[in-house]
């Protein structure tokens, strides 16, 4: 097998079910169906027809998606099995072997995966802890070349929260442009600023731009599975015949709620509901941290639904990870998942007693084996 096991995924798959309490979950708490239909729209669900539906995505499906960025309509989308799919589809539609990619770090992963797999050489510049999370910016200049085929972004940022600002977005187009490469930005959580403010895609600046959004993360709707990419026609055009050998279609109950999430009043409502979440739980959980004085050290997100948080103790990331797991039937994300030892990623989209229950046999652990 040449595709390198993700290990983000395969270990949240393997323990996320098997614990007291998962703090590992980078979205929201889930709606229920009854929460998030009305009644209407429940009899309308049940008497949905089973059918395959639009392959590349039912049209007011596409039509809500192509909204949420300028100058795109439904020929610009195509819909997915979640984001991962889309990534899965767009490296194989924009990638070949020997291509450079240049990816942003710390990061989701799986792009550099599956860029790995494909033969690309991929390469890191890196958003700087010390710098509150901003990007080098010089490091990506340094490192384009006439290779280079795709820089990846992901902004809002996964693991740090970081949002990228105009002039960031600006000059990260500059550079980009001097080796006529794509960017790919992954924007699953565009919708969750903590402040409200929207957030600018990267398909508006910039014409050689695929971005990657879906349902899963700033929506609290992730058992939806519902993905899409967003790009010139003629290359959407292409990702859609990757993902006729892929999954042919998602589901055609998660294009209909899909639909209902994407109108405006309810986008605004899901949204609404989410950042207020998240900005409750992240004054609880840093005020929690805080107790320890200098123990811990974080930057404050400015949106997604995680807080990365550097710990000073002497342990490894993923024995600390693994022994409060074992030991407390707690689950945080090791550090060592995103390339970085000596950090932890505790999701803060979740039920705000259920996180601070699993913090305080966090904080046991901590004083019986650290004295803490």
């Amino acid at each position: 097998m040449n595709i390198p096991i993700f290990e983000l995924e395969r270990i949240q798959s393997l323990f996320e079910n098997t614990v007291d309490f998962n703090l590992t979950e980078s979205g929201f708490h889930p709606y229920t169906l009854k929460e998030f239909l009305t009644k209407d729209q429940e009899k309308e669900l049940f008497n949905l027809v089973l059918g395959y539906g639009q392959t590349n995505g039912s049209i007011p499906l596409r039509k809500h998606i192509s909204a949420l960025y300028s100058e795109q309509d439904e020929n610009n989308v195509l819909v997915t099995n979640g984001s991962s799919e889309a990534n899965f589809v767009a490296c194989h539609t924009l990638l070949e072997k020997g291509d450079e990619v240049i990816m942003m770090i710390p990061n989701y992963m799986q792009i550099w995966g599956i860029a790995k797999e494909m033969g690309c050489e991929v390469k890191a510049f890196h958003l700087r802890e010390e710098n509150n999370w901003a990007p080098d910016l010089e490091e990506l200049e340094k490192l384009i070349s006439p290779k280079t085929k795709m820089i990846a972004i992901c902004n809002p940022n996964n693991p740090t929260g970081y949002i990228l600002s105009e002039n960031e977005m600006d000059e990260i187009v500059k550079i980009a442009k001097k080796s006529d490469a794509w960017i790919y930005s992954d924007e699953v959580y565009r919708g969750a600023e903590l402040n409200g403010e929207p957030n600018p895609s990267f398909i508006d600046i910039y014409d050689k731009v695929m971005v990657t959004g879906g349902l899963s993360k700033a929506y609290a709707l992730p058992g939806l599975r519902l993905g899409w990419l967003a790009g010139p026609q003629d290359t959407i055009a292409d990702t859609w015949a990757y993902h006729d050998y892929t999954s042919i279609t998602a589901g055609i109950m998660s294009h209909y709620l899909g639909e209902i999430a994407l109108q405006p009043e309810k986008r605004e409502k899901i949204l609404s509901r989410n950042r207020n979440m998240l900005n409750e739980n992240l004054n609880a959980v840093t005020k929690w941290l805080d107790q320890y004085g200098d123990l811990f050290e974080y930057v404050p997100p400015q949106g997604g639904g995680m807080l990365f948080i550097k710990y000073h103790l002497d342990i490894n990331s993923t024995e600390l990870s693994n022994w409060l797991r074992n030991e407390k039937s707690v689950f945080l994300v090791a550090g060592d998942c995103f390339g970085m030892d000596h950090h932890i990623r505790i999701g803060i989209g979740e039920r705000k007693d259920y996180i601070l229950e699993g913090l305080e046999r966090v904080k046991d652990a901590l004083k019986e084996r650290f004295g803490v």
